[in-house]
């Protein structure tokens, strides 16, 4: 007989503590019997307390396999031979448990040092502190970049720049901002993006740097090497002709032999003289009003921020326009939806930006076949606004595209070629940008993102 079997002890248990009551009751009224009386009483209570002790075992497993759950001890198993099918099914169930608590444990584990070695090898700087201003995680590239070799709290960036960690934690999530920092005597341009998460209920800030200094040195460089050309060919444009004729008038105004005024000037070479210096007139009006539109283009005020209907915007460049339209047989609308829309900016300068694109898609379209223009305000989001304008011209050629907003250039024979940079430069002061897209002959759309 297995009496490690749980059903049968437990059974056989009971039938000797019924036998043992059944005999007690049987010799309690004996005097002969007390101390044996006595003895089987406690032989009883022993019984039933050994009885309660063995059920509960199950309960003592379960906590125990609780308490493994709970500290994440997975190095206990389960195991009980011979108490029967049930048991072995508890432990087989725990057991099982226990595996899959190891195997996610495992995975996570894997998952963070993949996570880690992903964070440590990016180029970007990645900084991530909770809101009391405590570093969890920095990388490598943050290291390098700030030349620090340990950071606790947000507060130790102060060693570097004395406003660098006020920065970290004022920034807003989802904002970009660009700062200037000197490392070691090393200027750098940092491009910083922020966002917040929750976790283990504590909030965290993650913060990326990224070091654009060379990048913004050759663009700039590449816009002032754009801009001097086109300054220099329109200076010399206008000075070349300008010095021929000078030297035309003074020859012949000047006796080369004697190097005195010559005395004996025919009609013809006055005429000559006056020609000339008509020109050299005109040409130095034109150097003059050239300085003037870059002085004009330099001198951009400060917008005068409103909350305005685009709607009535629209209305007085419609009506502005409307000759325009009406003379070169050009179909054109004006939508906004929705029709109540409404935008934060200064409605001077925005009338101008697109009165300039429209001015600009009606040259476009002289030579359509069937010319129209569209211009159209959207709401895409509560925060989000965007106004296009549509045209059919004949577009914008791939190699010309990218030289479009460098102030002076133009591909038409008449204009100053500062509209679409003094538009990029409008639209930067309100926060926003200028974009196009063009297909030549299908349509070409300005699109200004506010």
């Amino acid at each position: 007989m297995n009496f490690r079997n749980f059903r049968l002890t437990i059974v056989l248990r009971i039938l000797l503590i019924i036998a043992s009551a059944i005999l007690l009751i049987t010799i309690f009224r004996k005097p002969e019997f007390v101390i044996s009386s006595i003895i089987l009483s406690i032989a009883i209570i022993f019984q039933i307390v050994a009885l309660v002790k063995y059920v509960e075992r199950t309960n003592r497993k379960l906590t125990t396999f609780l308490d493994s759950v709970r500290h994440s001890d997975f190095v206990s198993s389960f195991s009980d031979h011979g108490l029967g099918k049930s048991f072995d099914e508890l432990n087989t169930a725990f057991n099982e448990v226990i595996n899959e608590f190891k195997r996610t444990r495992a995975a996570k584990e894997e998952h963070f040092n993949y996570l880690q070695t992903v964070v440590q090898h990016v180029s970007i700087g990645i900084i991530v502190f909770e809101k009391n201003g405590k570093v969890d995680i920095f990388n490598n590239a943050v290291k390098s970049l700030l030349k620090i070799n340990n950071l606790r709290l947000i507060s130790d960036l102060n060693k570097i720049d004395s406003n660098l960690a006020d920065l970290m934690k004022k920034i807003k999530a989802g904002s970009r901002e660009v700062i200037r920092v000197f490392v070691e005597d090393e200027l750098l341009q940092l491009s910083v993006r922020a966002t917040e998460f929750s976790m283990r209920q504590k909030d965290y800030m993650l913060v990326s740097l990224q070091n654009i200094h060379s990048e913004l040195e050759a663009k700039e460089m590449d816009s002032w090497q754009k801009l001097i050309r086109v300054l220099t060919h329109e200076i010399m444009n206008s000075i070349t002709p300008i010095v021929s004729l000078s030297s035309t008038v003074k020859d012949l105004l000047i006796d080369q032999e004697t190097t005195r005024l010559n005395k004996k000037i025919e009609e013809d070479d006055v005429e000559t003289s006056l020609s000339a210096l008509n020109t050299i007139e005109k040409r130095s009006e034109g150097l003059l009003n050239f300085v003037q539109v870059y002085r004009n283009l330099t001198r951009i005020p400060k917008p005068n921020f409103r909350y305005f209907e685009v709607a009535g915007l629209f209305d007085r460049i419609e009506n502005l326009l409307k000759p325009k339209f009406h003379e070169s047989r050009i179909e054109s609308r004006f939508i906004v939806i929705p029709g109540s829309l409404m935008l934060t900016a200064d409605p001077d300068l925005i009338e101008q930006v697109v009165i300039n694109l429209v001015i600009n898609s009606i040259h476009a379209v002289k030579n359509a076949e069937k010319p129209k223009i569209l211009v159209r305000a959207t709401q895409l989001s509560p925060h989000k606004v965007t106004i296009n304008v549509f045209d059919n011209g004949h577009g914008i050629k791939p190699d010309v595209m990218e030289k479009i907003f460098v102030p002076f250039f133009t591909s038409k024979k008449e204009g100053s070629g500062i509209g679409l940079s003094l538009s990029r430069e409008i639209m930067r002061l309100h926060k926003g940008n200028i974009t196009v897209r063009s297909k030549p002959w299908k349509e070409t759309v300005f699109t200004l993102h506010f």
